[in-house]
């Protein structure tokens, strides 16, 4: 059986915060505001894959009221919702992922993105991509992030 989950996320870039993206600390003047590190690009695939599963979004697994979670390291969120898939026998087959900033430019970001997720999700890069887009000047207050994800068992 295949299940197919998509994943949305967008935080407001702010002064006095790192910017981290896809698991990376990126090099920018701004990072982005919220409970945790604010990854969009981990909160969107764990929204992925928790919809794939059947299993509510993010914020019903690790709100924002919980101190616990108080500028956690998205990557061990995402392996608590892979954990999750793996415990009903659920595989990645495909995780597409774009991020959408106006800056920084991401293009040399992307190979090791898809690295460091294909790392923390315990699977193959050939199992993740990773797409970069800009808002066209129309949006580079915050940084967004989709991803689809495809689970077979």
């Amino acid at each position: 059986m295949q299940k197919i989950g998509i994943g949305y996320d967008i935080h407001k870039l702010v002064e006095g915060r790192k910017l981290v993206l896809g698991g990376l600390d990126i090099p920018f003047k701004k990072g982005l505001e919220g409970h945790s590190d604010a990854d969009v690009v981990i909160h969107a695939i764990c929204d992925a894959l928790l919809g794939a599963t059947g299993l509510g979004d993010i914020g019903e697994h690790f709100p924002d009221t919980d101190e616990e979670y108080k500028d956690i390291d998205s990557a061990k969120l995402l392996k608590l919702v892979k954990a999750l898939a793996d415990e009903k026998n659920l595989s990645v087959s495909n995780i597409d992922a774009i991020v959408i900033a106006d800056e920084p430019n991401l293009k040399p970001f992307k190979p090791k993105m898809r690295t460091q997720l294909a790392e923390i999700l315990n699977v193959s890069e050939e199992l993740v991509n990773i797409k970069a887009k800009t808002q066209e000047g129309l949006g580079p207050e915050a940084i967004a992030a989709y991803a689809v994800v495809l689970l077979t068992d």
